[in-house]
């Protein structure tokens, strides 16, 4: 059986030939949960207000702090096997 961690890392590359370009919401849920997964809990400056694309990677990458590193490949794997 394959681990969490090499699940994590087929799906990361799987994300990078998706037949479809997520919506916006979904691509910042991949990448949060992609940098809670590989960093943890948020531990950044807030970016600024004119960074509007920053601030929203920021935001729901810190929303999910608190959440394990565990939870989160199992959450990305699920999001990506659901978009292939």
């Amino acid at each position: 059986m394959a681990t969490m961690k090499s699940k994590f890392e087929a799906a990361v590359a799987n994300s990078k030939s998706l037949t479809e370009r997520p919506d916006n919401a979904t691509l910042l849920k991949i990448y949060a949960l992609y940098k809670q997964a590989t960093t943890g809990d948020n531990t950044e400056k807030k970016p600024g207000f004119v960074d509007m694309v920053g601030r929203a990677k920021w935001d729901a990458w810190n929303g999910l702090k608190g959440t394990s590193v565990d939870d989160a490949m199992k959450q990305y794997v699920a999001l990506i096997e659901s978009l292939s």
